[in-house]
C-alpha cells in the first residue's frame, strides 16, 4: 500500500505535503475540542412539514456531522440550493443563553434567506451547536401568499427538527 506521501506525489506531482491528514494528531482550535462525540442521530434523517389547506411542504434532510448540524431544506417543484446559513453559538459573558453569530451566502437571485435563516439561528440558540442550513424553494407563479405558507412551514420545520434532535438525546 502506499504511504499517504507517495500517494500524494502520484496525483499532484510534487513533494510531500506539509500537513498529512491521513495521520494528523492532536488539538485543534475547535472550542469544544476534547469533548465526547454524541452519537450520529441517523445517516441522513428526513423530515417534512405540510401545510394541510394548500399541500404545500418543506423537506428537510439532517445530518448530525460530529457535534454539529447540517440541514438541507427543499421544497416547491425544483428544490436547490439558494442560500446557505451558518450559525456558530456565542454565549454572552456569564450567561448561558447562545446567541448565534451567522453568515449567509446568498445565490442571486435566490431569496431563500428567510427560510434558512430563522431554522439555523433557532437550533443553533436551543441546542448550543454549529448549524449549517441551505434552502431552496421554487414554485412557478408563486403569489405572497403562497411566499407566506412556506415561511410559515420554516418555523414549523425548526421545531420538528429541534423536536427530532433532542429525542434522540
Amino acid at each position: 500500500m502506499m504511504k499517504t506521501e507517495e500517494l500524494q506525489q502520484a496525483r499532484f506531482g510534487r513533494g510531500p505535503s506539509p500537513i498529512d491528514f491521513a495521520t494528523a494528531e492532536g488539538p485543534c482550535d475547535h472550542p469544544r475540542d476534547g469533548a465526547a462525540m454524541r452519537e450520529p442521530l441517523e445517516d441522513l434523517a428526513l423530515v417534512t412539514v405540510i401545510d394541510p389547506q394548500t399541500d404545500r411542504r418543506l423537506d428537510a434532510w439532517v445530518r448530525e456531522v460530529g457535534d454539529d448540524v447540517v440541514v438541507a431544506i427543499g421544497g416547491g417543484e425544483r428544490p436547490h440550493v439558494g442560500c446557505v446559513v451558518l450559525a456558530v453559538p456565542s454565549s454572552k459573558p456569564g450567561g448561558t443563553e447562545h446567541s448565534p453569530s451567522v453568515s449567509v451566502l446568498t445565490i442571486p437571485p435566490h431569496k431563500e434567506e428567510s427560510i434558512a435563516r430563522p431554522v439555523a439561528e433557532n437550533l443553533c440558540r436551543r441546542l448550543g451547536r454549529v448549524t449549517v442550513v441551505t434552502a431552496g424553494v421554487h414554485e412557478d407563479g408563486i403569489d405572497r401568499a403562497g411566499i407566506e405558507v412556506f415561511l410559515r412551514l420554516a418555523g414549523d420545520l425548526a421545531e420538528a427538527i429541534f423536536g427530532r434532535l433532542i429525542q434522540k438525546a
